[in-house]
């Protein structure tokens, strides 16, 4: 069995993990570039936590900047099997208020440009991604912040926008009137990235405003998300910290089956396979490559 090992990726306002011991910081070489900063692997209880600042400390990368497969690289190269994405994001309901925590069952892609897979032309793969969230782990973070009183609303669609301008009025309105949830700019490729790298994903989706179709409030800005956020990410580590005591020692699978994405997913015969992207592969990969 696989020794289960939880990953935090943490979103703005969230640099890093009160709560985490016997933590070291390692710099782990990525064949896609950078991560975004140094991993900070630790312990909460028995369960062995890395945790990474998806915009770096200091919030140095914008979404659209953030190295996504060097940051999900990295945690497969540090033996992370579940990933729990700590991520700010607006309302388009009125009954999901800023403080909410989401626990968004549902992604819409709306960027462009960013670097989506670590496969490609040379080695050509397709994975399921119906079921972008794994329902295992989401359940585990419910029953961990009823446990400590956390409100959550489970379930619900986070629509992805490049930023990093909040959205217009305009945009708003669409999105609302489309039924999506909540609105955010980093969840896209990370989860896609993971499923191809065979690590179960959740996001908890921190609500800080109302975007800007509620005609009760002000548009977005800067200083009240961060404001929330702040308020949000003490929040966070508590529900982290329960997640963690309670987390099982060894993996557990996923039902909606990201810990064997790679099944029957890549297409490229081995005779013709590019050896290069082979190498990069290594992690992300390796389980079925080296079959």
């Amino acid at each position: 069995m696989t020794a289960a090992v939880l990953g935090v990726m943490g979103g703005s306002g969230v640099y890093d993990l009160p709560g985490l011991e016997d933590v070291r910081e390692e710099r782990i070489a990525s064949p896609w570039g950078e991560p975004s900063d140094a991993l900070r692997i630790g312990r909460i209880g028995d369960t062995r936590i890395v945790f990474l600042a998806r915009h770096g400390r200091g919030h140095r990368f914008s979404p659209a900047g953030i190295n996504y497969r060097a940051n999900i690289d990295a945690m497969k190269r540090a033996g992370v099997t579940d990933l729990v994405s700590l991520s700010a994001c607006g309302s388009f309901r009125e009954e999901l208020p800023p403080g909410l925590f989401v626990l968004v069952d549902q992604f819409v892609d709306r960027t462009h440009g960013r670097a989506a897979s670590f496969f490609g032309d040379g080695c050509v793969a397709h994975v399921s991604l119906a079921h972008p969230v794994g329902p295992g782990l989401q359940a585990r973070i419910a029953a961990a912040a009823k446990s400590e009183d956390i409100p959550v609303h489970r379930g619900g669609t986070y629509v992805c926008m490049d930023g990093p301008q909040f959205s217009s009025l305009a945009e708003s309105r669409a999105y609302k009137a489309q039924g999506f949830d909540v609105i955010g700019m980093t969840n896209m490729p990370e989860a896609k990235l993971a499923r191809e790298a065979e690590i179960t994903y959740a996001t908890i989706a921190m609500v800080t405003d109302y975007d800007c179709w509620h005609p009760g409030h002000d548009a977005v800005d800067v200083a009240a998300v961060v404001a929330v956020a702040r308020a949000n990410a003490d929040k966070a580590a508590r529900l982290v910290a329960r997640l963690a005591r309670d987390f099982p020692a060894e993996r557990e699978p996923c039902p909606a089956g990201s810990h064997r994405a790679l099944d029957g997913a890549i297409m490229t015969a081995p005779a013709v396979r590019d050896p290069a992207l082979l190498a990069k592969l290594d992690a992300v990969a390796g389980r079925v490559l080296n079959a």
